[in-house]
């Protein structure tokens, strides 16, 4: 059993324990249903991390450069962004689109994919919450 394994049963012992559910932990476990499904690409932890800053930028109706996504602090370099970005385009979750005035510059936007994924995710925070 890996260290993830044992922390969340730990975690969960702990919840029954305080005679509450972990709303996390049950969160945690939705969303593993859905990485786990085949409705959506499997994402390695750096391309789910570059995704939630993606995110969070789309959220706030920001349009965000190819440039700008490389500058953000997700803890790997500048190169492993830029080709996990390419990889998140391979596997339909983000597109390109190139600025109108300047050729060089590349937006990055959500597909129906990424759309489609982010709803799930707001489901299983809302089923999360449910007792």
């Amino acid at each position: 059993m890996d260290n993830a394994t044992t922390s969340i049963k730990y975690t969960l012992g702990m919840s029954k324990r305080l005679g509450h559910e972990n709303l996390y932990v049950k969160f945690l476990n939705l969303v593993a249903a859905i990485d786990g499904s085949q409705a959506f690409p499997v994402l390695d932890a750096t391309e789910k991390k570059l995704l939630n800053h993606l995110a969070l930028a789309w959220g706030a109706s920001k349009r965000i450069t190819v440039l700008e996504t490389m500058g953000m602090d997700v803890d790997v370099s500048s190169t492993t962004i830029h080709r996990r970005l390419k990889s998140l385009a391979q596997k339909g979750v983000i597109s390109f689109e190139i600025d109108e005035k300047d050729n060089r510059v590349k937006y990055i936007l959500p597909t129906k994919i990424a759309s489609e994924y982010f709803d799930k995710l707001s489901k299983c925070l809302v089923e999360a919450t449910r007792n």
